[in-house]
This record gives structure tokens, C-alpha cells and sequence, in this order.
């Protein structure tokens, strides 16, 4: 059963994509359900600043041994965020 509990796990635990689509399913069968609108602008709003992202970054990350690769990494994400 898809729930919004069951999409808040999702995305605590980094599912957003899976997340996304449970609240949208939830607003198809009930379209006032605040909680799932909020949700699905918010995840929406992620998704669209985070599409492009560097995918030699995540090629990066994925590869990374060293202290100072994950440094370097680490760095990258500030400049992301802010």
C-alpha cells in the first residue's frame, strides 16, 4: 500500500524519484490532499535544480580513495548548494 508514510521513508532515505511517485499517486486518488502537494512541489523543485548535475562528478564520487578526493568532492557539493 502506498502511503504518504511510505514515500516519507523514501525520501529520508534519498528514493526521491520513488517518493515523487507515490505522493503523485496518492494526489490522483484524493487531489486535496495538501500533504501530498506540498511533497511533490518541493521534489519537483529538487529534481528541475539538480537535472543537469555533472555527471563526471558523480563519476568522480563513485571512484573516490583518497582523503583528498573526498575533500575535493566535498567542496564541490558546498558550491552546489549555496
Amino acid at each position: 500500500m502506498k502511503t504518504l508514510t511510505l514515500a516519507n521513508i523514501y525520501e529520508l532515505q534519498g528514493l526521491k524519484e520513488e517518493a515523487l511517485e507515490i505522493y503523485k499517486e496518492i494526489l490522483k486518488k484524493d487531489s486535496s490532499n495538501s500533504d501530498a502537494k506540498i511533497a511533490i512541489r518541493r521534489l519537483s523543485g529538487m529534481r528541475k535544480k539538480f537535472l543537469n548535475v555533472n555527471t563526471q562528478m558523480k563519476e568522480y564520487f563513485v571512484k573516490m580513495e583518497e582523503d583528498i578526493e573526498f575533500n575535493e568532492f566535498e567542496r564541490w557539493l558546498l558550491k552546489l548548494w549555496n
